[in-house]
């Protein structure tokens, strides 16, 4: 919506324009009325729209040509005063005033014009006739108004409809000629339709035009209004009405209706509610709302937001498969200006048998995004009309910004659940096989994965201590010394290297000494293709002896090379050492029986949780009952048996905490 709207009015002389202003000022016909007043600014608070209006006067007495060039590129609006009762007048409109604004005005985007009939007490005719066909000659005029500056005759009106002409223009939206709606505004209406189509029906079922109606409208439909609507579309479109619901036909059909009856405010209302502006494009502010992200912090989708996005997935998955295939996605994206979504995003999520993305690889996409690039993020998620179905105030409530990463060192834990590891290697070491085993692919299934469909990126979920995690993979490419802040920005570091060539190693451990010998990222070592011959590697020491010296977990074995889909494990160890990167030697296994484990389970289930919270309150009451003076011995007796078994517990539950940290640091 305009912060405000311009009014200028132009016409021959004495045809009423600067009577027109005072009357509307001052609420009666001015005994003296001057060559021009000067602009008069009407507040928000007294105009119907709510919108500060400027209105401008035009004298060819007072002013240059030039001047008037100048108001006419700056008004939003231009009324044309004609008197009804000099003809001169009304034939200098076209032969004179509206070439003259063609010619001051951008072709692309027109001005609207109002052509007003001025000083209509002094006939008993209208000039409506003669107008008419001017009317129908020329798109840009909005409408004609004839009023009278003497007896106060429809001067508000002309004003209200000048400024709904900038606020609600009809050009956008209809064309006259063919008495139907122009195709922007057909497709834009079209994708509020979808939006809207909660369950993906085709139709808009009473609680789908209810919950359009409040969003749209701050009220619902009563529901014999809502009968009342259905009626009027069945009786003029055959097909506008099915299952008693409302079909994208019909939903076109109403707002041509609307604006054929002059109330094109309730399309542009709707319009607007979803994001569009007055060229029917939508709206950067809408597309790309403030969200302010400070240094060493990424960005996630929260709780809400998955929520959203997991039901536009089930709103799709028409065949319940729990997979999009090419035609639900398509589906998924037709509100979408572009289609976001490339072939290699097929190799960087989870697919199913027959190549389709997953549940979990929609899900683990819209996170790479979010991580990745937010803004991005929020585009699509303004597509997707989040704000309405969701009810929030934008985009950015469905966005997380996780706190610093060295607030997380310092406290050492995390609430962040996704985590980035860079993968560097030396040419053909194995850093694609690494992230397309990690998305269930064998090495039979990546020989057909063609070149161009290629991703640098993976991402899936892990399970660290029962907590669901994203791991995000990122292969960098193998130029050592052109690596950028972004390639060593990272939750942890892993060096890929081929076991059965012996000039692999190298290359890692250039890296590690160059990059990360002092950093504070962990860093993890993979012996890649370890189904094959390992050789020695023509190195200054063995990869096992570069660990030990390097306070590094010993290299990991690994290959992708396997009839069934690869072992998950190592990346479920990548995720654990990114998680917890304080933790000097770290638990490398996943099997949740070492001590490791078994504390890290203890400590995070719910019955420690419940011992803790009753050992409390057993205490309190134990301290209460000894500091009331009127208890009884008996009661005191007991009471004192409780308070010394409680404090036992108390001391046993710390001993058994002191262990524990023992035990990590042995560890």
């Amino acid at each position: 919506m305009r912060k405000d709207v311009r009014i200028l009015l132009v016409g021959e002389p004495k045809v009423g324009k600067t009577s027109l202003i005072m009357s509307l000022v001052s609420e009666e016909f001015p005994a003296v009325v001057p060559y021009r007043v000067e602009e008069i600014t009407i507040p928000a608070d007294v105009t119907p729209e709510r919108v500060p209006t400027h209105i401008v006067d035009y004298s060819e007495a007072e002013q240059t040509d030039e001047q008037l060039f100048q108001e006419i590129s700056k008004a939003n609006v231009i009324c044309i005063v004609y008197a009804v009762n000099n003809k001169t007048s009304i034939e200098k409109v076209t032969n004179h005033w509206i070439p003259l604004i063609t010619e001051n005005t951008d072709k692309d985007s027109r001005v609207p014009l109002i052509l007003v009939g001025n000083k209509s007490d002094l006939v008993e005719h209208s000039s409506m006739e003669t107008i008419l066909p001017i009317m129908n000659q020329y798109s840009e005029i909005e409408t004609c108004v004839e009023c009278s500056a003497k007896n106060l005759k429809n001067i508000s009106e002309l004003f209200y409809y000048a400024q709904k002409a900038v606020l609600h223009p009809t050009g956008p939206l209809y064309c006259p000629e063919k008495k139907d709606m122009k195709p922007l505004c057909v497709k834009a209406l079209t994708r509020i339709f979808k939006v809207s189509d909660l369950d993906n029906d085709g139709i808009l079922n009473d609680n789908e035009l209810n919950f359009f109606q409040r969003a749209c409208f701050n009220s619902p439909l009563e529901p014999q209004a809502l009968e009342d609507v259905k009626n009027v579309v069945r009786k003029n479109l055959i097909d506008g009405v099915h299952y008693n619901g409302l079909t994208l036909k019909g939903f076109l059909f109403l707002h041509t209706l609307f604006i054929q009856r002059g109330r094109h405010e309730t399309t542009w209302t709707v319009l607007r509610r979803f994001g569009y502006d007055d060229d029917l494009e939508l709206n950067q502010d809408y597309l790309f709302p403030p969200l302010k992200i400070t240094p060493d912090c990424t960005t996630e989708l929260n709780h809400n937001a998955y929520l959203f996005l997991q039901s536009i997935f089930d709103k799709h998955d028409k065949d319940r498969d729990c997979a999009l295939s090419p035609d639900e996605l398509r589906d998924l994206f037709d509100v979408f200006p572009y289609m976001p979504w490339g072939p290699d995003v097929n190799n960087t999520v989870c697919t199913n048998d027959q190549g389709w993305i997953t549940y979990q690889g929609y899900l683990s996409q819209w996170t790479l995004t979010t991580y990745l690039d937010v803004q991005r993020c929020l585009e699509y998620l303004g597509y997707l009309g989040y704000s309405i179905i969701a009810e929030q105030e934008s985009q950015a409530a469905g966005i997380t910004v996780t706190r610093a990463k060295k607030i997380d060192l310092q406290k050492k834990q995390t609430q962040r659940n996704v985590f980035r590891c860079n993968v560097f290697g030396d040419m053909a070491s194995g850093k694609s096989g690494f992230l397309q085993a990690f998305l269930g692919k064998n090495l039979e299934r990546q020989k057909i994965i063609k070149e161009e469909h290629r991703s640098y990126y993976a991402i899936s979920t892990t399970y660290v201590y029962g907590q669901e995690k994203y791991l995000l993979l990122h292969e960098v490419f193998p130029d050592f010394d052109y690596l950028t802040d972004a390639d060593m920005a990272c939750d942890i570091v892993c060096l890929v290297y081929d076991v059965s060539n012996p000039y692999s190693f190298e290359y890692c451990a250039k890296v590690f000494k160059q990059y990360f010998t002092d950093s504070k990222t962990p860093c993890m070592m993979i012996a890649a293709k370890s189904d094959l011959p390992e050789v020695k590697q023509m190195y200054g020491c063995s990869p096992l002896e570069f660990c030990r010296r390097h306070k590094m977990p010993p290299p990991q074995s690994f290959t992708c090379n396997s009839a069934a889909e690869p072992n998950r494990e190592i990346y479920t160890k990548l995720t654990t050492m990114a998680m917890y990167p304080h933790a000097r030697l770290r638990c490398m296994c996943t099997c949740n029986r070492c001590t490791f484990c078994l504390c890290q389970n203890l400590l995070n289930s719910e019955l420690l949780q419940t011992v803790r919270t009753k050992l409390y309150a057993v205490v309190l009451r134990s301290f209460a009952s000894l500091l009331n003076r009127h208890i009884i011995q008996e009661d005191l007796t007991s009471s004192s048996f409780w308070l010394r078994a409680s404090v036992g517990a108390t001391v046993f539950a710390v001993l058994g905490f002191v262990v524990y940290r023992v035990l990590l640091k042995i560890r």
